[in-house]
């Protein structure tokens, strides 16, 4: 399987040799996430501190920025790294949405379907010289002047992956994106029974109908991993892990997950504990066989066949921070076990000529 690991989003001072160390251990792409920092700039530090890898964010909200000023983002970021930068993206919710970033809701997955769509068509007039014509639904982009545009890069197109929860987002994830970033609430069983078939819905769909083969679609398997040396380190890095399985728990949108479980009732209480402020209370809801649904515990020496287990057969890729004082020949180790892994993905189709 393919290995991502975050990279520290701040002091910019911490990239670089972070970076660096990833690379050497065997992870195979590092991740940024939107959160208190800016996703892109600590890509931008890590492509110059490495070869290798592939670089990340996991995931840059949409619809708050331009497709225009986001390709030109992701342009720099795949020039300036050799082609190995991947736009991961992500729809948010409403409320953040109309709330955080003061902009109208629309349904999310026809519109992330146009603004890739524009994304796309933006690359393709920079790298070809064409003329810009891009009419959908929620974006129309017909001008692009020369001096707006960046020198060709001679590069593949710039594949995109998205956050996908929903069987409509998961199906619009098949057709359209590249790969897909399962949500941290997820067992085997919803991989099973809800991600994978609206995939495969959506793969089929490609193309105008033709299809497309699994092996170019990238699948990051949702759900938390966590290990360490012995049990003890790994029962202590289960309680923040417990704590946003409790949060997500709590979060209707994520109801149907929790009803492959039989847990509607726990989504209940945990929402009217979120609703009254008693978030302190939360996680001791979430009783280890609850927790062990939506996380590989383990400790280094069954790791490796407890990602088997979670994610063969189903995904290709999983997040995974290794504790900071291992020793960097036991790290090495490890990624090679779990790199022996087999999985679908071989390389993004889309990766072909503009």
């Amino acid at each position: 399987m393919r290995i991502f690991t975050p990279l520290p989003a701040a002091p910019w001072s911490a990239v670089a040799p972070a970076a660096a160390a990833a690379e050497a251990a065997g992870f195979d792409a590092l991740t940024t996430v939107e959160l208190g920092h800016d996703p892109f700039a600590p890509l931008g530090f890590a492509a110059l501190a490495t070869r290798r890898v592939e670089l990340t964010p996991s995931i840059a909200v949409a619809f708050p920025r331009s497709p225009t000023v986001l390709a030109a983002q992701a342009w720099d970021l795949a020039a300036n790294s050799a082609g190995r930068f991947v736009l991961g993206l992500g729809s948010q919710v409403k409320g953040h949405n109309e709330r955080r970033f003061g902009i109208p809701w629309t349904a999310p997955a026809p519109r992330l379907a146009d603004y890739i769509g524009a994304l796309r068509a933006i690359w393709r007039a920079w790298e070809t010289g064409g003329r810009l014509d891009y009419h959908s639904a929620h974006y129309t982009l017909t001008l692009m002047t020369p001096d707006f545009s960046p020198e060709p890069t001679g590069l593949p197109m710039i594949p995109v992956t998205v956050a996908a929860v929903g069987a409509a987002m998961l199906r619009m994830a098949g057709r359209v994106a590249d790969g897909v970033r399962l949500h941290p609430l997820c067992s085997r069983r919803s991989m099973e029974r809800l991600c994978l078939p609206a995939l495969t819905e959506g793969l089929a769909q490609a193309a105008g109908g033709a299809g497309r083969a699994r092996e170019s679609f990238d699948i990051h398997g949702g759900g938390f991993v966590v290990t360490g040396a012995d049990a003890d380190a790994v029962a202590r890095g289960m309680a923040p892990v417990r704590a946003r399985i409790a949060f997500y728990a709590s979060t209707r949108t994520y109801r149907p997950i929790l009803a492959l479980h039989g847990l509607e009732d726990l989504g209940e209480r945990l929402h009217a504990l979120s609703v009254a402020g008693r978030w302190a209370e939360m996680p001791a809801l979430i009783p280890e066989e609850i927790a062990a649904l939506f996380a590989v515990a383990a400790p280094f020496d069954a790791l490796p066949a407890a990602i088997a287990a979670r994610y063969g057969g189903l995904a290709d890729s999983f997040d995974l921070s290794l504790p900071p004082d291992m020793a960097p020949g036991r790290a090495r180790e490890l990624l090679a076990e779990l790199r022996r892994i087999p999985h679908a993905f071989t390389g993004f189709a889309a990766a072909g000529a503009p």
